[in-house]
């Protein structure tokens, strides 16, 4: 008896990785649904006449709800809960939100649906499809980012002692094959069927991943039963046990690095189609073609990074080289002058954003365990990711207002351009905080010995 219980489900390879491929899958439609309308923008201001603000309106409201407080109630719903059960309580507030986000799309909305002329009584100038929109995306949003805590820390739950950080690499790859599948398939689908068809088919996807959610649910449920002799009580999650999140130095400043890598990267896929648009002439691929690349590249790394750090550490110094890549990839999309501005430079920049896209994710999400307590550890990642959203919620907003303070006069439904210049130099002013706050992590590390520097598998 006592073997068994020793000998649990985690302990097989087979499952560990079945496990994973279930909720990666789950992320892998996520991410195609948070990115569906970023490489149709345009689209979106011909059929729609949602201008540059209108559009970083909608794609910030992805955040706002889980900003308001509703991502630290995940992360305390999560410890006291449970991952299996977060699963499906996160799939479900993904369906229902991109419902309601198609629907504002859709023709049966704008012909004067359900809502239509309630929502079209006030703030006039901002249209009721997008106002819609944001309802569903913020619904949405809360699901994605609650799948996101819960998807690391299952990993961690699945992986713990073993190879976390090729764990969590991969999950992350398949995630970002999303996000390339959607840059290649938007504007295809939009083509065909136009915007309303390209959200359905994002909607119908994440019914997928629902059902992936759910295969993992049995799969955990089965662990769990396994593992249940091996409880203790001092393991079981405390209110009390949330101030070592508040009161730790460095995973405030892990956090504060988050923020700004990632507004300088979820954001910017929102307005890069366009940029590379403006910027071009007459490139051998298409922008979102071009831009598809990027998460390629990180896909392609991401493994072999985490396979890295699990064997031979050097997280911190990660933290700083992928801040450093970010940092020079935007001031290259920022100050290089037109006319040397051609397709090998912004080829080359996205390169450099892919390899920065890698190195600060592979590192990051593992080293959060050595930074708090296993059993707050879910309460930790809601921290963090809701630190993130507030920097994913505004940071649209803000670059969407540059764009139109920067671009006045400016008619892109007659053939007109945006000017990134100021908007990317935003972007790169992010990157240099994070920078900074990376070199100020690793000497903390070097004084406190949290072990960021270590390999993760244990020996």
């Amino acid at each position: 008896m006592t073997e068994i219980i020793k000998k649990s489900l985690r302990d097989s390879a087979f499952a560990r990785w079945i496990a994973l491929l279930l909720i990666s899958a789950t992320m892998f439609f996520a991410y195609m649904f948070v990115d569906i309308l970023a490489p149709i923008a345009n689209v979106l201001e011909i059929d729609f006449s949602w201008s540059p603000d209108t559009f970083g309106t909608v794609a910030g409201s992805e955040f706002i709800l889980n900003v308001l407080g509703f991502l630290i109630i995940a992360g305390i719903i999560l410890d006291r809960i449970g991952v299996r059960n977060s699963t499906l309580l996160a799939g479900s507030l993904m369906l229902i939100g991109s419902a309601i986000k198609f629907y504002g799309v859709s023709e049966a909305f704008n012909n004067g649906g359900f809502g239509h002329a309630f929502l079209n009584s006030f703030w006039t100038s901002f249209p009721a499809s997008a106002k819609m929109a944001c309802i569903g995306f913020a619904i949405f949003g809360c699901g994605v980012e609650m799948a996101g805590i819960t998807v690391s820390k299952a990993i961690v739950k699945w992986f713990k002692g073993k190879e976390l950080a090729l764990a969590m690499g991969l999950e992350m790859s398949i995630a970002r094959l999303g996000v390339f599948t959607v840059f290649i398939m938007s504007p295809k689908w939009a083509a065909s069927g136009g915007v309303s068809t390209t959200v359905g088919i994002g909607a119908l996807l994440l019914c997928i991943g629902f059902l992936t959610f759910c295969c993992y649910y049995l799969m955990d449920l089965k662990l769990d039963r396994q593992e249940k002799a091996l409880e203790t009580k001092e393991d079981e999650f405390k209110f009390s046990d949330l101030k070592q999140i508040f009161t730790s130095k460095a995973f405030l400043i892990t956090a504060g690095l988050c923020v700004l890598f990632y507004a300088s990267i979820f954001p910017f896929q929102k307005f890069a189609v366009g940029m590379l648009d403006s910027r071009l002439d007459d490139p051998p691929m298409l922008p979102n073609e071009l831009f598809a690349l990027f998460p390629i590249g990180a896909m392609i790394l991401t493994p072999f990074l985490g396979f890295f750090l699990d064997f031979r550490g050097k997280g911190a110094t990660m933290l700083i080289g992928g801040a450093l890549l970010m940092t020079i990839c935007h001031t290259i999309f920022a100050l290089t002058p037109d006319a040397a501005f051609t397709f090998p430079v912004a080829l080359s920049a996205i390169i450099l954003l892919g390899v920065s896209f890698s190195l600060v994710p592979a590192s990051l999400w593992p080293s959060i365990p050595k930074l708090i307590d296993e059993k707050i550890l879910g309460s930790a990642y809601a921290t963090i990711f809701w630190i993130q959203n507030i920097g994913l919620m505004l940071v649209p907003i803000l670059i969407g207002n540059v764009l139109k303070a920067t671009n006045k006069g400016v008619d892109i439904t007659a053939g007109g351009t945006y000017n990134y210049t100021t908007a990317m130099l935003v972007f790169a002013s992010f990157g240099v905080m994070a920078l900074l706050l990376g070199i100020w992590l690793k000497a903390e590390d070097k004084k406190k010995g949290y072990g960021l520097e270590l390999p993760n598998k244990k020996k």
